[in-house]
């Protein structure tokens, strides 16, 4: 009688555990996760697309409307996380489309301020409004249980 290779039935429900499903390797799940992170990130910049903003430049003009003032290029940088060079072209790109101005700091000469014009003001509610749709939509996508799950496995990986 020939021998069955490979790995008996009582060794293989002990790799998968109690619930009866393998974990998937490491490697693959990280990668899964990231692609997905991609694909997500790719929807909300389409999203977005139709009102001139990228995610970049509405967390800035999130960030001058949250402070209800003018900020220093240098704490916008901090904000976004990101190098002052970024942050500096970032701006340029707003300023040229209108929705920023930069005026001078008149407590630190050195420092320049970035404010919200009135188009910034409209541009921020309109890509708020967008964004939000977008991520509506994303979470639609999921089934009942799905959501909560997700949202579960990402507090673990960041907590």
């Amino acid at each position: 009688m020939a021998r069955r290779q490979g790995v008996s039935h009582n060794e293989a429900v002990r790799k998968r555990g109690r619930t009866g499903k393998r974990r998937p390797a490491a490697d693959a799940l990280v990668f899964s996760f990231l692609s997905a992170a991609d694909a997500v990130e790719a929807r909300l910049e389409a999203a977005l697309s139709p009102t001139g903003l990228s995610l970049a430049k509405l967390a800035v003009l999130h960030f001058l409307a949250d402070a209800k003032e003018a900020l220093p290029l240098s704490d916008l940088a901090a904000r976004q996380h990101c190098v002052r060079s970024n942050i500096t072209q970032l701006v340029d790109r707003l300023e040229k489309d209108g929705l920023v101005r930069r005026r001078p700091d008149p407590e630190d000469r050195r420092s320049v301020l970035a404010e919200l014009t009135p188009a910034g003001q409209q541009a921020h509610a309109k890509g708020v409004r967008a964004l939000a749709e977008a991520q509506r939509a994303i979470v639609r996508a999921l089934k009942a249980g799905e959501a909560t799950s997700l949202q579960n496995a990402l507090t673990a990986l960041t907590s």
